[in-house]
């Protein structure tokens, strides 16, 4: 399925028309390789003009792509002898997160990761990404055997957010979202997280907690969607895209911000164009990354954890603003 995303539009009709052109050449008795020089030399500056400037709208709209690489994407390319892991040993089992052990360049690790669907059947089998209460229980379980048995740990992250249903509530929710929140702060073993696609409110939050937070180059990481950030501020979510121009939701804007340690560049036009290409830039930073931390102790990683977001953003004392000594 090709999905037309709108600053897309003069890049698609122009290739169209390249085409066309090609096309018309086999069947025709005339030379328009001229022409069809000039147009591809147009096509490379404009996709270079548009893919290097865009806007927080733009990235939005690329990290929402239906084609998007998955977390079940990455582990096929990133990992071997991946053995999912089902059930959170109290209610039962949440698709939205997939867990399990692998290896990562031969060495053993824990993936735990948000799955949505790519087309309509999927997405309802794996509630569009957004998790249960036992989804995240899920995800915990794994993280206490990785940490008995001395494995890291990878999570990726791709929610819109947790699911904010009755049923959801009433078996503990936010009860489940804070136990992880606690206990992921105390792991004895290194914790990476990679946003690669949207990461939304507290579902994203309850498996980013690491020592290191890395990021697609296209994906958002923020405390609301636009939509919903648009409808408390304006009463209109139709202004989502004036909301996300100005919540500094992009990979840019938060490793300025200090939310994040490295954002991992991004195949031209978006990570859905070439998933292997992809993978290769996330194996890369994942290497660096579990090898810095493999060289601390236990109390290190947790000091390493607690260190990083203590430095996140900027505060100051009341007494700073009456002049209290």
């Amino acid at each position: 399925m090709v999905t037309e995303l709108t600053f897309e539009r003069p890049i698609i009709e122009l290739r169209k028309r390249i085409a066309e052109l090609k096309e018309f050449t086999k069947t025709a008795d005339v030379d328009l390789g001229a022409e069809i020089n000039k147009l591809e030399t147009r096509l490379a500056k404009l996709e270079k003009d548009i893919y290097e400037n865009l806007g927080p709208w733009d990235r939005v709209q690329i990290a929402r792509h239906p084609n998007r690489p998955t977390t079940l994407d990455y582990i096929e390319y990133l990992f071997d002898d991946f053995f999912e892991c089902h059930g959170d040993r109290v209610f039962g089992d949440d698709e939205a997160i997939v867990s399990g052990i692998a290896k990562f360049r031969g060495h053993p690790v824990t993936v735990i990761g948000h799955q949505r669907g790519k087309d309509t059947k999927e997405n309802i089998r794996r509630n569009f990404g957004m998790p249960h209460p036992e989804g995240y229980r899920k995800a915990l379980r794994l993280m206490k055997q990785a940490e008995k048995f001395r494995r890291p740990i990878v999570c990726f992250i791709d929610t819109k957010g947790a699911y904010p249903g009755k049923a959801a509530e009433e078996r503990g929710q936010s009860e489940a979202i804070a136990k992880n929140l606690f206990e992921m702060a105390s792991l004895k073993v290194p914790v990476v997280c990679i946003v690669i696609g949207e990461g939304g409110s507290g579902g994203a939050l309850a498996l980013g907690i690491g020592n290191y937070i890395h990021m697609l180059e296209n994906a958002t990481y923020s405390v609301i969607s636009p939509e919903g950030a648009a409808s408390i501020l304006w009463k209109d979510a139709a202004k989502a895209q004036t909301a996300a121009e100005s919540m500094r939701i992009t990979a840019p804007d938060l490793k300025e911000l200090g939310v994040i340690d490295e954002i991992i560049p991004e195949v031209k036009g978006g990570a859905h164009k070439d998933v292997e290409q992809q993978a290769l830039a996330i194996e890369d930073i994942l290497y660096q990354s579990l090898k810095d931390l493999s060289q601390l102790d236990e109390k290190q990683l947790v000091d390493h954890r607690y260190e990083k977001y203590k430095s996140i953003g900027k505060y100051s004392f009341l007494r700073d603003y009456i002049g209290v000594k």
